[in-house]
């Protein structure tokens, strides 16, 4: 029997996060998935330069590929340099890629990269949802709601 994975995953250093996704898109689920890279490329994510703000994800052939992510050269690399903007294998477990194939192509939802990060054992991962995304009023009631608690929390501090 396998055991139950964790509700929340081991961050130990998030390398580049897509802030944007969670007012863009309304997350349903989230993955932990790993990511097949080069050398240079490990060296570039240590280093804290990466961006996956216009990235998405997408089922291909039973994989699953990271698309339009960008790990710049390596400053140090030589010949053997990456190509930043590659597609980029996830590594899942078929359970779960089945489950993504099934979500993006029945129910029309996407897979948006939330994070890149190393975990404890500094393996580098990404924080893969499924979300759908919002409508321009569910962007507007967001921000109405953020607002308000911005205002709270501001109101708290004053009376207190």
């Amino acid at each position: 029997m396998a055991r139950p994975k964790p509700e929340t995953f081991d961050k130990q250093k998030s390398v580049a996060e897509n802030r944007r996704a969670r007012f863009d898109y309304a997350i349903e689920d989230k993955f932990e998935a790993g990511l097949a890279l080069q050398g240079t490329e490990v060296k570039a994510l240590r280093a804290g330069e990466a961006s996956i703000a216009e990235s998405y994800a997408e089922v291909r052939d039973g994989e699953v590929w990271l698309i339009n992510a960008n790990i710049p050269e390596y400053s140090h690399g030589n010949r053997l340099n990456h190509e930043p903007r590659r597609p980029r294998k996830l590594l899942l477990h078929a359970r779960e890629i089945n489950r993504l194939f099934g979500a993006v192509e029945r129910k029309g939802m996407t897979l948006v990269p939330l994070s890149i990060y190393f975990n404890k054992t500094g393996r580098a991962k990404v924080e893969l949802a499924l979300a759908k995304g919002k409508q321009a009023h569910d962007k507007r009631a967001s921000i109405k709601e953020r607002d308000w608690k911005r205002d709270k929390a501001r109101i708290m501090r004053e009376q207190s």
